[in-house]
């Protein structure tokens, strides 16, 4: 197909979503590589889409985007540390993930479950209470859990 504001030909793949029968939805996704294969457009995208993601999270909750230097090698030590705390909550994520679930990762989820730890654990302490029988409790982890992003 031509595309006129590329000024170039591009090859389409149609994507059709058959999960929900009552309201099918379709996506169309393009490469100027005429010579792909829809399969191999949907792969480069969805690859792509998740580098998007790890852009986003480290952004948003490793401070990737919050460094002041000016230094080359401070820049590099600075965007290095941030993925690598990505990667090491993400590594811990999969290693608690339980079950045969496909692996779902929100960061927003890691940051708001240490949050519920630490305001759990200051309640404990604060209170004087028996840590041992709040923590064995069978609604301790749904406190921990309390506003994560459901998967």
């Amino acid at each position: 197909m031509w595309h006129v504001s590329l000024k170039r030909k591009i090859r389409l793949a149609y994507l059709l979503d058959h999960r929900n029968p009552s309201k099918p939805s379709y996506s169309v996704l393009f490469s100027t590589d005429i010579n792909q294969s829809a399969d191999e457009i949907y792969r480069f995208y969805k690859l792509r889409f998740q580098i998007e993601f790890i852009f986003r999270d480290a952004k948003q909750f490793t401070g990737l985007s919050d460094c002041q230097a000016r230094d080359v090698k401070k820049l590099d030590f600075h965007f290095n540390a941030s993925f690598a705390a990505l990667n090491i909550a993400k590594l811990d994520a999969h290693q608690h993930q339980l079950g045969q679930k496909p692996f779902v990762f929100s960061m927003a989820s890691i940051k708001r479950r240490a949050l519920n730890d630490h305001l759990l654990d200051t309640f404990i302490s604060k209170l004087g209470l028996c840590e041992t029988v709040i923590k064995s409790h069978p609604n301790y982890q749904n406190l921990r859990s309390y506003g994560i992003i459901a998967a």
